[in-house]
């Protein structure tokens, strides 16, 4: 009996965190359409000058080369998760290592995307930057729901 007990919870266990994880990698996914959305609310519904377009272009360029460390980073700390688990027996050190590797990648990609957010807003006249606001707000909540 205490086999049986030992293996259902190791499925549970496994269950449980390969949802977090797809859940995790759902959410990455969806977070990486945010840009796209707010590209299109700068450069189509703000009104830009030239030279703010060519400052945010430059902007959204760099975040580009920054943002995709930090997505492989998410993705190798995906992989080393479901290894820990598919190797564990429970709730081990490595499962609980590389539960800790996914929460500092996905912190680290969130960290990065705000302070983008903050970069781009800085480019904005004070009515730009309060639509750019509603915008970003608009979409955390959302997420929210």
């Amino acid at each position: 009996m205490s086999g049986l007990k030992s293996t259902l919870v190791t499925a549970v266990l496994a269950a449980t965190v390969g949802a977090a994880a797809a859940w995790g990698a759902m959410t990455v996914q969806a977070r990486q359409d945010r840009p796209a959305d707010l590209h299109h609310l700068v450069h189509e519904r703000l009104d830009l000058s030239p030279e703010q377009d060519r400052h945010l272009d430059e902007i959204e360029a760099a975040f580009a080369a920054r943002r995709a460390p930090l997505e492989a980073e998410v993705r190798a700390a995906n992989a080393e998760l479901s290894a820990a688990i598919a190797e564990s027996r429970g709730d081990t050190p490595e499962v609980r290592a590389a539960v800790d590797h996914f929460h500092a990648a996905m912190g680290g990609l969130q960290m990065a995307t705000i302070l983008h957010v903050f970069e781009m807003r800085a480019v904005l006249t004070p009515r730009q930057a309060e639509e750019f606001d509603r915008a970003v707000v608009e979409t955390l909540r959302a997420d929210a729901d």
